[in-house]
């Protein structure tokens, strides 16, 4: 099998061998090319040392932040190649770093040190493939197993774990027997990694996930979001729910956009039913104020992972609300509109009808409430209605040149705004002034 590669990076390998230094593409950008997909970046590695790789290109600019593990950034009109010297690593006794590394004349020793089979293959244009784990046979078979023991490769790193749960579902791989025995007993090792790591690795698996992965990966899941855990096979004894709770959550996920703030309010919206949950003298289970419950643990979750606090505000938003239909009426449309912002209320949209969706029970009327809804919708963005202040046909100014002053201004603007939500006043500027000058007193100058 031969690989295109892009010129930039081939020029970059095609120096390093004029110069004597066996030199390759290798890792994600093999795995994808042997996938026919288009890699997002290149990686080389290289026999050079550090100091040799600076002087074949001592003509380009250079990046040398990663110098002392053997990296030697190049920069080129298509961004930067990293070139990394093969190696070998020690131990990782904080589960994380290695306690040191030895730079190695073979890549075969330096793809020793990989995580998975899959990533353990480099590429030469003139030398071929390095594949001394089988990473192209795993592929084809559609298997995901790690580059030796399992269990050590884990406790070097835990994060691989997280990862491992990523290619898996982004490849459609199988999880090898062994490296999934290893993947649960050394689940708790994730919880000694920086909240930063697994934020970042949690943020690219949610848009890839489906219900069967999440219900598949739930162990691990759990291990780094532990509200998860009691969800995991939880009757919740209602005729409105046919599946436990984590089958519905998984579902839910499943059906929602591929958006980010989506997947996490999908993830989390039922998270406060565990705590809420009672059951009536007919043994039937109620969930009274679980949304509010629901939302206050996706908070405490995404601030315990360091969250963006944009994304986590948005998610406690939907969570919080995602019990509150929205209602196919122009007038209850536009004030949640005007509270929510577009962009929300659309979430909120998919939500809810995700949610609806998952239940199992059967209720013919509710998807033709949504398509009502979302035709509401559709129609007042047409009418490009006035939905904020900043819609209003008048502003500060001109109720300063009515006389008045400080938080007075405020009460007048957020008055005309309901005003006109109700559709009570035209948003033109001569019906505002005039019903705010009846509303209130005018202080004349």
């Amino acid at each position: 099998m031969k690989i295109d590669l892009p010129q930039w990076v081939r020029e970059c390998i095609d120096r390093l061998e004029q110069a004597g230094y066996a030199a390759y593409a290798v890792g994600g950008c093999v795995r994808d090319a042997c996938l026919g997909l288009t890699p997002h970046d290149y990686d080389l590695c290289t026999q050079a040392l550090p100091e040799e790789t600076c002087a074949v290109f001592r003509d380009r600019k250079l990046v040398l932040a990663g110098m002392k593990h053997g990296t030697v950034g190049v920069v080129t009109d298509r961004g930067v190649v990293e070139i990394t010297t093969f190696r070998s690593e020690g131990s990782y006794r904080d589960n994380r770093h290695p306690d040191w590394v030895k730079f190695v004349p073979d890549v075969k020793l330096d793809l020793a040190r990989r995580d998975y089979t899959v990533n353990a293959m480099a590429y030469s244009p003139t030398r071929g493939f390095a594949d001394p784990f089988g990473g192209r046979e795993d592929l084809k078979q559609k298997i995901l197993r790690t580059v030796g023991d399992p269990v050590t490769r884990y406790q070097e790193d835990a994060l691989r774990i997280l990862r491992g749960v990523r290619f898996a579902v982004r490849f459609s791989l199988t999880v090898e027997d062994k490296t999934r025995e290893a993947m649960l007993s050394q689940r708790g090792l994730l919880s000694n990694l920086a909240r930063e790591r697994v934020m970042e690795e949690l943020c690219k698996l949610l848009p890839l996930v489906d219900a069967r992965d999440l219900k598949e990966f739930a162990p691990v899941l759990a291990a780094v979001i532990p509200e998860l855990e009691p969800m995991v096979g939880f009757d919740q004894h209602s005729p409105h729910h046919a599946y436990d709770l984590f089958t519905h959550t998984a579902l839910v996920t499943q059906q929602v956009p591929r958006d980010l703030a989506l997947r996490w309010a999908g993830l989390l919206h039922d998270t406060g039913k565990i705590t809420t949950f009672t059951r009536d003298e007919t043994g039937r289970g109620h969930f009274y104020g679980h949304a509010q419950a629901s939302a206050e643990i996706a908070d405490r979750v995404l601030g315990e992972l360091k969250a963006p606090t944009a994304l986590r505000q948005e998610v406690d938003t939907l969570v919080e609300q995602h019990m509150t239909p929205l209602m196919p009426d122009k007038k209850l449309l536009r004030r949640r509109i005007s509270r929510l912002g577009w962009d929300t209320a659309e979430k909120l949209w998919y939500l809810q009808r995700a949610d609806f969706c998952s239940k199992g029970s059967e209720d013919p009327g509710g998807m033709e409430r949504f398509q009502e809804v979302w035709k509401e919708m559709e129609e007042i963005r047409q009418e490009n209605s006035c939905l904020g202040l900043r819609d209003l046909a008048v502003n500060g100014n001109d109720l300063m040149a009515l006389g008045f002053r400080g938080k007075e201004i405020g009460r007048c603007l957020d008055f005309l705004l309901s005003q006109v939500l109700d559709e009570k006043l035209e948003n033109d500027k001569e019906s505002l002034l005039s019903a705010v000058k009846e509303e209130f007193e005018v202080k004349t100058k």
